[in-house]
């Protein structure tokens, strides 16, 4: 009996990891989820739709928003046929590790769904699966975005990609999920009716562990702190790297740089594999140095650190940012070759700073 139940648990456990596609012909599955305007939507919802497509996308994945304009198109042009067009966020938020979020300055909380969908002015019902995902194991997505359209009885008949090409600038070749609407509106057979589909696996409830592995990780890699002049300092403003740089002016003694610091390292660990980098510089006295890093060494501040190495507080001010007026924490974004396109006294908003970092010409949001 013991052997049976393992041999079942691990069947399910597999099941959670892909489960299997919807197949052509196939009647849709009925679902009940709240969309971004707090409303609950079911397949009824669309009964006066005689095509309904259904996409399975997300926030983070840099191919999700790759196709954001294109579904937003797809819902413009087809309203007038009165085709109903939804998306469905499935990733479990709590399975996703930082490392997968460089690409994006949100993830895929039922929250920060609502901030992207204002953001892009999203024109079709944007729906959460993300807490126990029976929508998303009923339909079988493979990727995100995944696309199943469904005729005016709701039987299946496309899934897979929108079309053949992921950056938003290029031209696709096979525009499949267009062709497959016009056909069910013209009442013709949809030409291909299948075609695989490219962009970020599903974060399925089974991946949590992930973050637990992550976050264990940290912890093993080394923090250092490094003492630094005033010479050391005009270059790292200079920043002659082929990085943007985030540089963050804190201290011990300062109660809102050491509340925000986790935020900077939030952001380290998500942009860190980009063209990116955070220094952090502790404006703590030089005999304060071995407590500055036990506090760098608690927040697994993996980064570049460096500590001033004199007392004199107004040659770091001046050899940091003449424009700054002194009090902490101070916070500069910037450019490779030395341009300062963000300087903030006082602390920071985290959402806008990874928004002005992903958005930044040497980072950006798509592959």
């Amino acid at each position: 009996m013991l052997v049976l139940f393992v041999f079942a648990a691990s069947i399910h456990v597999l099941h959670a990891e892909q489960p299997e596609t919807l197949k052509i012909g196939a009647q849709a599955p009925d679902f009940n989820l709240t969309g971004i305007d707090g409303k609950k939507y079911t397949l009824k919802t669309f009964a006066a739709s005689p095509v309904l497509a259904i996409v399975f996308t997300c926030n983070h994945c840099p191919t999700a928003q790759a196709y954001e304009e294109r579904i937003k198109k797809l819902t413009s042009d087809f309203k007038a046929s009165k085709v109903a067009v939804v998306a469905i966020s499935s990733n479990d938020p709590k399975a996703i590790r930082l490392d997968e979020l460089g690409y994006t300055d949100l993830s895929d909380t039922y929250e920060e769904m609502k901030v992207r969908a204002k953001d892009m002015a999203y024109n079709f019902p944007y729906l959460f699966d993300g807490d126990d995902q029976k929508t998303a194991l009923a339909y079988g997505p493979v990727a995100t975005p995944h696309i199943f359209i469904f005729d005016k009885d709701r039987k299946l008949q496309y899934n897979g990609r929108i079309d053949d090409v992921e950056k938003p600038s290029g031209t696709p070749k096979n525009t499949d999920a267009r062709n497959a609407i016009e056909a069910l509106v013209a009442g013709k057979p949809v030409p291909v009716p299948t075609t695989k589909t490219f962009g970020c696996s599903m974060k399925w409830i089974s991946k949590e562990h992930g973050v637990q592995d992550e976050q264990a990780a940290w912890a093993k890699e080394p923090v250092t702190l490094e003492s630094i002049d005033e010479a050391g300092l005009k270059e790292l403003i200079q920043n002659k790297s082929d990085k943007l740089r985030l540089i963050n002016v804190w201290a011990t003694w300062c109660g809102p740089c050491v509340t925000e610091f986790p935020d900077f390292m939030t952001m380290h660990h998500i942009y860190r594999q980009r063209d990116f980098e955070f220094i952090s510089i502790s404006a703590d006295n030089p005999d304060k140095k071995p407590k500055a890093l036990k506090f760098l060494q608690g927040k697994f501040a993996s980064n570049k650190n460096y500590i001033f190495s004199v007392e004199d507080k107004y040659k770091l001010i001046e050899a940091v940012d003449p424009k700054w007026q002194g009090a902490l924490p101070y916070t500069l974004l910037v450019e490779p070759g030395g341009k300062i396109v963000y300087a903030k006294q006082g602390p920071i908003d985290p959402h806008q700073m990874k928004k002005l970092i992903v958005e930044n010409k040497y980072v950006g949001r798509y592959y």
